[in-house]
């Protein structure tokens, strides 16, 4: 449609050129000018009045800075009367706090949401929430798109024999369910403990892992913890090879260490967030193609759901 225009935030620049040439849609440009203070500074370099605007930014790497470029971005275009406008968020930074799980704590991905709100988005594309309950946390559309699909689509074609699918923790059960739907194979539970952002203990497992190969599936890896441990608990029951799929890469901290050092042989993630690979085990599956397909739903009117 040549009233639609998309913009990149400096998060992710090369992932939002592949969704504007999968969906044929034109890239704008921005200027991004930080002041000698380290104050953001950005300018829209388009005509947006009346236009149709898709915002691609991942909130991770710097969060606050993206974040803060997005808001502006947002304002921006809103005063700028655009038409409509889409925030696309491939990686939702700071879904994880999505509860108050202490006295005096925020719900900062409640704040993030109004936030966003204010700024300008009339609607939030996004993929893999850490929690699915964010999506209420909006006034506004939500789409919230899977990468299971994709990443089952790269499972299958390793031609796996004897396979389970496994859930690291108990937030991953839902998801193990799906791909062990899609695969036709069973599914196990690991019970997790997690004692602070970079400690996890591994507890009972339930389910039979032994000479069988399993995959792990998870919606981040952060610090690689929760897969290492989890590879070597199912390695213990007798497991014969450990994969693993994850939609985010966000791979902070000594991640790749912790993967290169696991007895996990491959590991699928998404491009979700940029990342350069460190070790060979990682394979990075696209999804710029879901998010340019979803993008040309909300053009014509189709449901979002036609694409799954």
């Amino acid at each position: 449609m040549t009233d639609a225009l998309l913009l990149a935030g400096t998060s992710h620049s090369d992932f939002a050129a592949q969704i504007a040439q999968h969906a044929a849609i034109a890239q704008g440009q921005v200027l991004y000018r930080p002041f000698p203070d380290q104050e953001l500074y950005l300018h829209i370099e388009n005509n947006v009045r009346g236009k149709e605007i898709f915002v691609v930014q991942s909130i991770v790497g710097q969060p606050n800075d993206f974040l803060m470029e997005l808001f502006m971005l947002l304002d921006a275009l809103k005063r700028a009367n655009a038409r409509h406008i889409t925030a696309v968020i491939p990686y939702f930074g700071y879904a994880r706090q999505d509860r108050k799980d202490h006295a005096r704590g925020p719900i900062t991905a409640r704040l993030v949401a109004d936030l966003l709100t204010t700024a300008g988005a009339h609607q939030i594309m996004t993929m893999d929430l850490h929690a699915e309950q964010i999506q209420g946390f909006f006034d506004i559309p939500v789409d919230h798109l899977h990468a299971a699909p994709v990443l089952i689509q790269a499972v299958k074609q390793l031609k796996l024999k004897d396979l389970v699918v496994v859930a690291p923790d108990l937030g991953a059960i839902k998801l193990a369910h799906v791909y062990a739907k899609e695969l036709g194979v069973d599914f196990a539970i690991m019970d997790k403990r997690r004692y602070s952002a970079d400690k996890v203990e591994m507890g009972a497992l339930i389910g039979d892992v032994n000479k069988r190969t399993v995959l792990l599936v998870d919606d981040m890896c952060a610090t690689g913890q929760t897969l290492a441990q989890a590879a070597a608990a199912v390695k213990k029951a007798g497991a014969t090879h450990v994969l693993a799929a994850c939609t985010h890469g966000v791979l902070a901290a000594d991640a790749y260490v912790v993967l290169e050092e696991s007895v996990i042989e491959k590991i699928f993630l998404t491009d979700t967030v940029p990342f350069i690979s460190k070790t060979t085990k990682i394979q990075k599956v696209t999804v710029a193609p879901l998010f340019a397909e979803a993008i040309r739903c909300t053009q014509s009117g189709e449901s979002i759901s036609s694409i799954f």
